[in-house]
C-alpha cells in the first residue's frame, strides 16, 4: 500500500470534490424546469456578483429559490450520514454499523411524530423535536451502554439495538393516530425527503464542520483501535476519550440529517466500504472522503429522485436503498471470494 502523504489526502479529495461539481451542475440542469449549461453558469456568476437585473426571474427561481438550496442540503446530510457511518464502524469495529444502529434515526422520528401531533402547523417544529429527539436517545443510549464506569461497545450496541426496536414500537403506535393526510406525509419524510430545507443552511454547515472535525482530530488513534482496544492503550491511547468523542460526533451528525431530511438509507453503510476499497482503511484518509463520497451520493440520489418520473417526487431513501441494496450486496460476494 502507498505510504499516506498530506500530497495524497489533498489530491484524492481533490478529485472527489470535481466529481461533486459535476453531480451538482447536472443536478441544477435537470428538473420539470431544464435550464443549460451555460444559462447555469451565468445565473451562478451574476448571483455571486449580486447582479439580480441580469438574471431573468423563472432563472433565480428555480436555481437559487429551489435547487441550490436542495442540493446544499443534499452534500450537508450525505457527508454526515457517510462520515457518521465510518465513525461509527470504527467505533463498534463492526462493518455492517451504519448511522442508525443505535437508535438515532428512532428517536428522531418520534420527536417528529410528537410534533406533528401536538403542533401540527408551527414551523420549524418538526426538524427541532426530531433533532431533540435524536439528542435524547443519544443521551440513553449513551448511559445505557456504560459498564463499570466506561464506554463498553458490545454493552453500546445492545443498548442501541434494543433502544431502536422500543421506539420504533412507539411510533407505530402513534403513527395509527394521525390522519390520512398527516400520516402520509410522516411516512414520505421517514423515507427521506429534501424538497424542503426551511433551516438555516449556514448552521447546518457549522456543525458539519465541527462534528467533522471532531471525528478526523481522533483519526489516527482510530487506525491502532482497530487492531484492539488493549493494544491500542499500550501504544498510548486514550481509548475511552477516543470512544466519547467519536460517539457524540457521529451521534450529533446523525441526528442532525435525520432532523432535516428523514431517514435515508444505506449512506452511512455503504460509502466508507467502497471508499475502503478504492483508497484503504487508514482513517486519515477514510473520513473526509467519506464525507465528499456521501455528498455525491445523496445529491445524485436525489436528482434522480426529482426527475425520474417528473413532475412526480420519489423519496430520496427509496432510490438509496435500490441503488444500495444491490451494490452492498456485490461488495460483500466480492471480499468473500
Amino acid at each position: 500500500m502507498r505510504p499516506l502523504t498530506p500530497k495524497r489526502v489533498a489530491l484524492v479529495c481533490a478529485a472527489l470534490l470535481g466529481v461533486l461539481f459535476v453531480v451538482v451542475v447536472i443536478s441544477l440542469r435537470l428538473g420539470a424546469y431544464p435550464i443549460s449549461v451555460a444559462d447555469i453558469v451565468v445565473t451562478l456568476v451574476n448571483g455571486a456578483l449580486k447582479h439580480w437585473d441580469r438574471i431573468p426571474p423563472e432563472f433565480s427561481l428555480v436555481v437559487f429559490g429551489l435547487r441550490l438550496p436542495r442540493i446544499a442540503l443534499g452534500i450537508v446530510v450525505g457527508a454526515a450520514l457517510s462520515t457518521a457511518g465510518a465513525g461509527f464502524q470504527a467505533l463498534l469495529r463492526n462493518p455492517l454499523a451504519d448511522p442508525y444502529v443505535l437508535g438515532v434515526s428512532s428517536g428522531a422520528a418520534l420527536g417528529a411524530i410528537i410534533s406533528l401531533i401536538a403542533t401540527p402547523h408551527t414551523a420549524g417544529a418538526l426538524q427541532a423535536s426530531a433533532f431533540a429527539g435524536a439528542m435524547l436517545t443519544i443521551t440513553a443510549v449513551y448511559f445505557l451502554g456504560r459498564r463499570g464506569g466506561q464506554l463498553d461497545t458490545a454493552t453500546l450496541l445492545l443498548a442501541g439495538i434494543i433502544t431502536m426496536s422500543f421506539l420504533s414500537a412507539v411510533i407505530m403506535f402513534l403513527m395509527t393516530t394521525l390522519s390520512g393526510r398527516d400520516l402520509r406525509g410522516m411516512a414520505f419524510w421517514l423515507m427521506g425527503d429534501l424538497s424542503s430545507p426551511t433551516v438555516d443552511l449556514r448552521w447546518l454547515f457549522l456543525v458539519l464542520i465541527i462534528g467533522v472535525g471532531c471525528i478526523y482530530t481522533t483519526a489516527s488513534d482510530l487506525n491502532l483501535i482497530l487492531t484492539g482496544e488493549k493494544e491500542a492503550q499500550h501504544l498510548g491511547v486514550n481509548v475511552q476519550r477516543v470512544k466519547f468523542v467519536v460517539y457524540v460526533a457521529a451521534s450529533l451528525l446523525t441526528g442532525l440529517a435525520v432532523s432535516v431530511s428523514g431517514a435515508i438509507g444505506y449512506v452511512g453503510l455503504l460509502v466508507p466500504h467502497v471508499v475502503r476499497m478504492m483508497w484503504g482503511t487508514d482513517h486519515r484518509l477514510l473520513i473526509p472522503t467519506s464525507a465528499i463520497g456521501g455528498a455525491i451520493l445523496v445529491v445524485a440520489a436525489d436528482t434522480l429522485a426529482r426527475t425520474i418520473v417528473a413532475p412526480t417526487e420519489l423519496p430520496v431513501g427509496a432510490m438509496t436503498a435500490i441503488a444500495g441494496a444491490p451494490v452492498f450486496i456485490y461488495l460483500m460476494r466480492r471480499r468473500m471470494r
